[in-house]
């Protein structure tokens, strides 16, 4: 007969993503997209307020990735956003001026 302890075991292991994919989040990674988006466009167009989105991007898409993966472009992602603050603050040092 099989105890109760051996069946617990069996089915306490967390699902594998490699079988079942829709279970791994795209969150980290579309967020890392949207942050180096946002920090070309502060560079580029200088504007303070996508620079400042594309930090908020990086720090998000940080705090959701696994420690299993790549952090090699999630740490590019992150420098480049805070370079995007950086000159668009030197460029321009006054704070940002509210939309409306």
């Amino acid at each position: 007969f099989c105890s109760t302890k051996e069946n617990d075991s069996i089915n306490s292991q967390p699902p594998n993503t490699e079988t079942n994919p829709t279970l791994e989040d795209p969150t980290p990674d579309y967020m890392n997209l949207l942050g180096m988006v946002f920090s070309m466009c502060g560079l580029m167009l200088k504007l303070k307020w996508c620079a400042w989105i594309a930090v908020y991007c990086s720090f998000i898409s940080f705090a959701n990735s696994r420690s299993s993966e790549d952090t090699k472009q999630m740490m590019s992602s992150f420098m480049l956003s805070i370079s995007a603050v950086v000159m668009s603050y030197l460029q321009n040092p006054q704070p940002m001026s509210p939309p409306w």
